[in-house]
């Protein structure tokens, strides 16, 4: 940041007003860097540019970048804390990156509202009456635990829909090998079934006693019929069960929840930790580098705390952070997702003692993670800082727009649109196009259509994809392609930057310079550049082949007499694919619409014959 730049945003802070809110930093593209939230707006903003010994490596790279900042004033600090939350989701700024690639671990769900509930796994948690426990991951397996709940108790597992009026003729397996009370067939009544369901939710709260029961039976059962492979997994679900009980918390109740927060820096980086506890048993802990510093704990927990809770889990009834000594505003949030919610800052006791154990944990992975953490800053916005410095471009290179064209013989000629934003992928925004006015292979032109449709679909302002214009555009080819690409863009009127990137030699060429830009195979920058131009090159190559392999299939049916195109379509309507149509029996060709058995007849002639002649 220059001398100039700083001195307009200090006078810019000065006339701040002391009040809650949300800021947006931004750099000098006008892209959103970094989302944050306040108490006192004005005190907060003005930390980041004074300088401090306190403020980590990722802070220090993150103000250098900012150009200007806007805010949002609202009536109370619970406000900031939503705003800020749906802001940060909305637009998924670069330094936010805490939650970006967030994992949705497993839960299990027990519809209870049903009448003969099943045990599913799921990946998110609804607020539809059902009964969810989790999440599971690290040593406890999700699908192993499955699997032994499956092998003890005797749920049903089917989809089949049916009730105590409506019920099925048969069982099925399971019923035969012991495995379900087949309630499908009213072998079992609802409230024998739901004495069944309720010893899997007592399983769920952390009572094994009859899951370990079960599963030593059966060990023992199969080793006397020397069935050791079944044996040995008895005994691994037996040990998978001893784990999780040691893990039990002796000092809370067996249907205790708790969520610990835990934080550690460096000086260089931050991380937080998350320790999931529930039904007094220690699941396991997750990981997030994170952005702040010593001088900032209470708000790096509080911001992080506000955007983990609405997109990755539940909130349990006790929450245990550090850092904040006003923890009622913060516990009001959590209570619009659980109203039993407690938040504790403690300072003695069990309670203080899991934050430093949670704390630790934060330690050891930022220890781990400090490499991986340099290299992906290297790989992202590391690697857009150079290009803009390599290439001179207008802006960094926060969205970086590849395209490709492919075809064959000018047959089926289509082209793609790839979007990268803070140097990662962004496949909802990747769109194909079939191209239209061009009917033999030209590729300048076939370009020149493909952008021209693109920069029209953002004056259009329908697609959220083409809603917001590159900072960058990358063409796949040398001078040439640049030259002709770029004559199109200078007539849209639009400023954008443009390269191109030759695969030979994998020369950079930029408007107006003669002489190629050549980067070591090992730049970061040249990477990036390389990953959209590969990426924009498959994703056409995949659209390409899809459609030929259409065209292809229809032009084999095309051969079959009395068959035009509203018959192949409906034929693909009601098999799906070619394969399922070739397999088909007479009488099943038959059940589609508009085909007679004449006419399945001689589909299913064309392709049986044609097997047995080659």
């Amino acid at each position: 940041m220059d001398k100039s730049c700083l001195e307009k945003i200090k006078n810019k802070v000065s006339h701040m007003p002391s009040t809650p809110g949300v800021y947006k930093m931004l750099d000098s593209g006008g892209h959103i860097i970094y989302i944050g939230k306040a108490k006192n707006l004005k005190r907060r903003v003005s930390s980041y540019f004074i300088a401090s010994k306190n403020k980590t490596e990722k802070v220090k790279k993150m103000v250098s970048n900012v150009a200007d900042f806007e805010y949002i004033l609202t009536n109370t600090e619970l406000e900031a804390f939503n705003l800020e939350a749906n802001l940060i989701k909305d637009n998924q700024p670069f330094y936010n990156i805490m939650l970006k690639d967030g994992k949705a671990y497993p839960f299990f769900k027990i519809d209870v509202k049903s009448d003969f509930p099943k045990v599913e796994i799921v990946r998110k948690v609804k607020n539809d009456g059902s009964k969810y426990f989790g999440p599971y991951f690290g040593t406890v397996n999700a699908n192993r635990l499955f699997n032994l709940i499956q092998n003890v108790f005797c749920l049903r597992t089917c989809h089949e829909h049916f009730s105590e009026t409506k019920k099925l003729k048969r069982e099925c397996l399971n019923y035969h090998i012991g495995k379900c009370l087949a309630p499908c067939t009213g072998r079992v009544s609802k409230e024998q079934y739901r004495l069944e369901v309720n010893k899997v939710i007592d399983f769920f709260n952390g009572d094994h006693t009859v899951a370990k029961a079960v599963l030593t039976r059966k060990m023992l059962l199969c080793s006397e019929m020397e069935q050791y492979e079944r044996a040995i997994e008895y005994r691994e679900d037996l040990k998978m069960l001893q784990f999780m009980d040691e893990k039990m918390l002796t000092e809370f109740a067996n249907n205790t929840d708790i969520d610990v927060f835990g934080y550690a820096t460096n000086g260089q980086t931050s991380a937080v930790s998350v320790m999931i506890i529930r039904s007094g048993k220690m699941l396991g802990v997750n990981n997030y580098n994170v952005l702040g510093g010593d001088s900032d704990v209470g708000e790096v927990i509080t911001s992080f705390l506000t955007q983990y809770y609405p997109t990755n889990s539940i909130v349990p009834n006790m929450v245990l952070v550090q850092g904040i000594e006003d923890t009622e505003t913060l516990e009001q949030y959590i209570r619009q997702y659980n109203a039993h919610a407690h938040l504790f800052n403690p300072k003695i006791g069990t309670k203080k003692d899991l934050i430093k154990m949670s704390n630790k944990n934060a330690s050891e992975y930022l220890n781990r993670s400090i490499e991986k953490d340099e290299l992906h800053y290297l790989k992202t916005m590391g690697a857009m800082e150079r290009l803009k410095k390599v290439l001179m471009l207008k802006k960094l290179p926060m969205r970086i727009e590849g395209y490709d064209i492919s075809n064959i013989s000018g047959t089926d000629i289509v082209s793609s649109m790839v979007v990268f934003e803070n140097g990662e992928k962004s496949s909802k925004n990747y769109r194909k196009f079939k191209i239209k006015t061009v009917h033999q292979s030209n590729d300048f032109e076939c370009m020149k259509e493909t952008l021209n449709r693109r920069l029209l679909e953002y004056k259009k302002g329908e697609d959220t994809s083409f809603s917001k214009l590159p900072d960058l555009i990358l063409i796949d080819g040398g001078k040439g392609q640049l030259g002709y690409a770029y004559q199109m863009l200078q007539q849209s009127g639009l400023d954008i930057d443009m390269i191109s990137l030759a695969k030979k030699n994998e020369e950079i060429y930029v408007p107006h310079e003669s002489k190629p830009i050549v980067l070591s195979k090992g730049d970061y920058a040249l990477k990036l550049l390389q990953n959209v131009r590969d990426e924009s090159h498959r994703f056409a190559i995949t659209f390409h082949r899809l459609l030929r392999g259409k065209r292809q299939i229809k032009c084999e049916l095309d051969n079959i007499k009395n068959l035009g195109q509203k018959r192949i379509a409906q034929l693909f309507e009601y098999f799906k694919n070619i394969e399922n149509i070739k397999n088909a029996s007479i009488e099943e060709l038959c059940a589609v619409k508009g085909i007679n058995k004449n006419t399945a007849t001689d589909i299913y002639s064309y392709f049986h014959t044609k097997k047995d002649t080659v």
